[in-house]
This record gives C-alpha cells, structure tokens and sequence, in this order.
C-alpha cells in the first residue's frame, strides 16, 4: 500500500561550518530524493546541493554558525533551498573564470534558481520542474 503524502512536504537539516557538511548534505539529499521515489533527478540535484553548500561555507557562513539545507517537494517540482547568514549577494560568473563557476553549473542544470533575502543573510535555491512525477512512489 502506498503511503499518501501531503504536499508540499519539506525535508531540513542544518550542517555546521565544516569541510564535511558538503557529504553530508549530499548523502541527506540522496536519502530524500530516495524516499520521494526521485532517483532520475538525482545527479542534478546532488550536483546543485553540492555547489550551493559550498557556495554558502565558503562565501556566506562566518566563523562558528553554519547553513540549512531545505528541500522542499511539490506535485510538479522540487526545490532546493540553501540559507546562511553571511552578507553579499551570489552572481554568475564568467564561463573563462578560474573560480566560481558554481553558480553557472547550478544554472545549467536547473529549471530556475535565484537569491532571497533573510535576517541575516541570504536563501540561494534552484528548483527541478517534474512534471507531475512527484507523487508517492514516482509515479506520474
């Protein structure tokens, strides 16, 4: 028998500012997708979670905090949500750049993606339009 999810659902975990938090997140997300029936996403996914992560421990986690991964599951999308109170904004950089190429990855791979504000700090998301393959078990 199928369980019955009501959605949207949310999925949270904090991680602390350290160079572990980075699997961490990735193998939480992994187990998520995998209760949600999303497998077939999962490398877009895992690979935005990983750069957003990232992103956050390197430019928006200061000393002695750390970020919160949301996931969040609608009928026809996923998001992912990435919250850390260091200031700035993240920008897309140039593809010939040496660094920061995370964002134009996340970009590319995702259905859309942007920046929001909150006290302090900021929410960097992207989200994965599924088209009505989210129901329980993944079935359309």
């Amino acid at each position: 028998m199928n369980e019955v999810i009501q959605l949207p659902c949310v999925r949270e975990r904090f991680c602390r500012r350290e160079r572990q938090s980075v699997p961490a997140a990735r193998k939480f997300t992994r187990e998520v997708l995998a209760e949600w029936g999303l497998a077939r996403i999962e490398d877009d996914v895992l690979l935005c979670v990983s750069e957003l992560a990232t992103n956050a421990l390197v430019h928006g986690v200061p000393p002695g905090r750390g970020y919160l991964l949301r996931l969040w599951r609608y009928e026809d999308a996923l998001r992912v949500e990435v919250h850390d109170s260091g200031d700035g904004s993240p920008r897309l950089r140039e593809p010939g750049d040496e660094s920061g190429r995370g964002l134009l990855l996340v970009a590319a791979v995702a259905d859309k993606w942007g920046v929001g504000e909150r006290v302090p700090g900021k929410v960097v998301w992207c989200e994965f339009g599924c088209g009505g393959d989210l129901r329980p078990g993944g079935a359309p």
